[in-house]
C-alpha cells in the first residue's frame, strides 16, 4: 500500500460521504476530514498504533475514521454503531474505495464489551457523542468501553471544558492520559441552542493507555 502524506489522506477523506439526515438524538455530527486526517496521521506516525493493527472505531457513523485508518495500513478496522442508516452509508463508502480491511457491526456501544471483546483490539479510535444535548455522560461511557476492549491505546475527542473531569476519571481508573492537541471543532448549529449556522468549540485530542 502506498505511504500517504497527511494532505493526501485528507484529500481522500473529503470524498467520504457523510450523514444524509443526521439524527439529533444520536449526536451525529460529522468528523471533518481535516480533523480526521490530523488524528489518524498522528496516531500512525507518532505512536505507530495503526499499521498492521486490529482497530475498533466506536460510534463509527459513516466511517471516516475507519476508512482513514484502513488507508494507512490497518490490519483490520471494525466500526461499531447503533444506526443502521449510518452503516449503510459506511458500507457504500467502503465499496467505493474498494477497501478489504474494514468491517462493521451494528450494536449499541454502551452494551459492549462481551467477554469476547475484552482486550480484543490493539487500538480504539473514536469521536464519541459529547453529550451536548441529550446524552450527558455518554462520552465517558464510550471511553470506559474503549478502555476495556483496547490492549494498547485509545484515541478520542472530548470537549476541552470537560478535561478536568476526564483527568479525575483517569486517575480513578488508574490509566495514563495524554492531551496530544487542542483542536477547533465545527459543530453544526442543530446541536446547540442558538440560530447560527455553526459554532466552533474547543476539543482535546487525547491518548489513553489502558491499565
Amino acid at each position: 500500500m502506498k505511504k500517504l502524506k497527511r494532505k493526501e489522506l485528507e484529500s481522500y477523506l473529503q470524498q467520504v460521504d457523510g450523514f444524509e439526515n443526521p439524527k439529533l438524538v444520536l449526536e451525529q455530527y460529522p468528523t471533518r476530514p481535516h480533523i480526521a486526517a490530523c488524528m489518524l496521521y498522528t496516531i500512525h506516525t507518532t505512536y505507530d498504533d495503526i499499521e498492521d493493527k486490529l482497530i475498533a472505531d466506536l460510534g463509527c457513523g459513516c466511517g471516516v475514521l475507519s476508512i482513514g485508518a484502513a488507508m494507512l495500513g490497518a490490519g483490520l478496522c471494525v466500526g461499531f454503531d447503533l444506526d443502521e442508516d449510518a452503516l449503510e452509508i459506511f458500507k457504500a463508502n467502503v465499496e467505493e474505495f474498494e477497501l478489504t480491511n474494514v468491517d462493521m457491526i451494528q450494536c449499541n456501544v454502551c452494551s459492549l464489551p462481551s467477554d469476547k471483546m475484552l482486550k480484543r483490539f490493539d487500538t480504539v479510535i473514536m469521536n464519541p457523542p459529547f453529550g451536548t444535548k441529550y446524552n450527558k455522560g455518554l462520552d465517558m461511557t464510550f471511553l470506559k468501553t474503549a478502555l476495556q476492549i483496547a490492549r494498547e491505546a485509545v484515541y478520542s475527542l472530548h470537549k476541552t471544558s470537560t478535561r478536568e473531569h476526564i483527568q479525575k476519571k483517569a486517575e480513578e481508573w488508574k490509566i495514563k492520559m495524554e492531551v496530544i492537541a487542542e483542536l477547533r471543532y465545527d459543530l453544526p448549529a442543530s446541536f446547540k441552542f442558538h440560530k447560527k449556522k455553526s459554532v466552533d468549540i474547543e476539543v482535546d485530542f487525547i491518548r489513553f493507555s489502558p491499565g
